[in-house]
């Protein structure tokens, strides 16, 4: 297969996936190594392909909002173990966590997209932090961090922001 189809092929997988696709099972579906994987993923970026890069793997964004969905950006504080409390607080009321951003001094706001869902993503995130040698961003900020968070309505973002604050997430 020619590059130009590997990555037709790479995009009608992203298409059709309803979850992130690790870089490493596109790579034995395509049947090249992941590093060609993250090459393709780079020139799709450059044509204007939307793809986003998760802790989870590798998705194609439509930017279509789903109906009567909600958004609430959260300005949260707390430190590495209390993560899974963090995110469980929100998915236990009905919130999804898109992603996690800091604002640094130096280098402006620094942003990852994590798609937590439920308690099992909450808690592989979990995991994959306290095994990690690497350092979570709230770090950079003493542990103040915001978090883009999903719901089907303005009362349960209301919901899970009452929750926050009573669990001292919040001020």
């Amino acid at each position: 297969m020619d590059s130009d189809n590997r990555r037709e092929k790479l995009l009608e997988l992203l298409r059709a996936a309803e979850n992130p696709v690790p870089g490493h099972e596109l790579a034995k579906i395509l049947g090249v190594s992941r590093q060609i994987v993250v090459q393709d993923i780079a020139l799709l970026r450059v044509q204007n392909k939307n793809i986003l890069s998760t802790n989870k793997g590798y998705m194609l964004f439509s930017g279509k909002r789903m109906d009567g969905r909600c958004e609430r950006v959260f300005h949260v504080h707390h430190g590495d173990g209390q993560v899974l409390e963090e995110f469980d607080t929100i998915v236990e009321l009905g919130g999804r966590v898109l992603d996690l951003f800091v604002e640094h001094e130096i280098y402006g706001q620094i942003q990852v997209n994590l798609l937590i869902n439920n308690h099992q993503d909450a808690e592989e995130f979990a995991k994959k932090l306290q095994n990690s040698k690497g350092k979570p961003l709230l770090e950079l900020t003493e542990g103040w961090h915001y978090h883009t968070v999903e719901a089907a309505s303005e009362r349960l973002l209301d919901l899970i922001e009452e929750e926050l604050m009573k669990k001292h997430f919040m001020e």
